[in-house]
């Protein structure tokens, strides 16, 4: 599931604007994407741990 998530984060992030279509000149999408990214992955840290 990890690895899962990781290649839909690394998709969207590298190829997003061209697969989804959205207009992003300030990088404002893809800043929202690497924090929910990692956001996530520190919530599933702390409550696996």
């Amino acid at each position: 599931m990890a690895g899962l998530a990781l290649a839909m984060f690394v998709g969207l992030f590298a190829f997003g604007q061209q697969v989804m279509g959205y207009d992003d000149p300030h990088g404002r999408v893809q800043l929202a994407l690497l924090a929910t990214f990692t956001f996530g992955v520190l919530i599933g840290y702390r409550a696996h741990s």
